[in-house]
């Protein structure tokens, strides 16, 4: 039996890359899983495939459960369906991994309205649409007396944790991400809901494009940036031995796993009266001396 066996979960973005990895690991651990996908292309344009449908074919052929959905994640009553047919389909639902996307690369000099929307439509209300209706579901079941062992899954990025050079929007959304993490973890415990977030590094279509060779697999090394290096943790948290964790931030690069500080207080001087302008530089500086090296921004160095 696998961590998951009798969990019903959904995974966004299920198609192809990541998501198709987590959805795989998710059934061979004995999960039931909703694959969603829209089957756009890598800056949300319509491709005219369908890629969900291939993935259940490979769940249900190695003996697993499974079902296609191809409805937009920020699309409000599309995803209160998914999550009410899911229930309807597997009698339950235990965890939602929000992990669709695309981008929009720009500098921020280029970068357009209509590119920012979008990539703040698909990824910041993408993450929350889905994750709200499977929380009323759950909410509804902890308020009817049943026991309640939700997971949310979010997918943020090196990029939203510290920056990425012409990645303006796609930062700032992955940014908002981790933050919603946080607050979902904290509102949520009472009703027996976790919230995590991931930040993957894995080659997909998204990095092919930034990162290039760089991400490429070497003949006889391991695949650091193989996309099923991450699903194991995927399905670590959507599983009930996770039920301790919230409100973790994970970064996996290959092998190394790595839980995120988050934000805390630095260094600090208080003068006890107010600071006047022209002593403000010397202090900054002195604080910049004490407080430890931040991560640079990716593509800076």
């Amino acid at each position: 039996m696998g961590i998951c066996e009798n969990r019903v979960v959904i995974v966004t973005g299920a198609g192809r890359g990541l998501g198709r990895a987590y959805a795989l690991e998710l059934a061979r651990q004995g999960a039931a899983v909703v694959v969603n996908d829209l089957g756009v292309g890598n800056h949300g344009e319509d491709t005219g495939e369908s890629p969900a449908e291939a993935v259940v074919s490979e769940i249900t052929a190695m003996g697993g459960r499974a079902m296609a959905n191809h409805c937009d994640v920020a699309d409000w009553e599309a995803t209160g369906e998914m999550v009410r047919q899911t229930v309807e389909t597997f009698g339950s639902l235990h965890a939602v991994v929000n992990n669709a996307g695309f981008v929009r690369d720009r500098m921020f000099v280029s970068a357009t309205p209509d590119e920012w929307d979008a990539v703040m439509r698909v990824h910041l209300r993408g993450h929350f649409c889905t994750a709200r209706h499977a929380v009323d579901h759950w909410r509804g079941l902890a308020k009817a007396g049943e026991a309640v062992d939700g997971r949310i899954i979010n997918t943020t990025s090196g990029a939203g944790l510290h920056g990425s050079i012409g990645q303006t929007a796609y930062s700032a959304a992955k940014g908002g991400i981790a933050s919603m993490t946080l607050v979902q973890a904290a509102e949520l415990a009472r009703y027996g809901i976790t919230a995590n977030a991931i930040a993957p590094n894995a080659r997909t279509r998204m990095t092919e494009g930034a990162f290039g060779e760089a991400m490429s697999a070497k003949e006889g090394e391991f695949d650091i940036f193989a996309p099923e290096n991450t699903a194991p943790l995927v399905a670590w948290l959507c599983s009930e031995q996770s039920v301790g964790v919230s409100g973790e931030v994970f970064e996996l690069i290959g092998g190394d796993l790595r839980l995120c500080l988050g934000w805390s207080d630095g260094p600090q001087e208080d003068i006890k009266r107010a600071w006047k302008a022209e002593e403000i530089s010397a202090a900054v500086e002195r604080l910049k001396a004490e407080r430890p090296a931040a991560k640079p921004v990716w593509g800076s160095s």
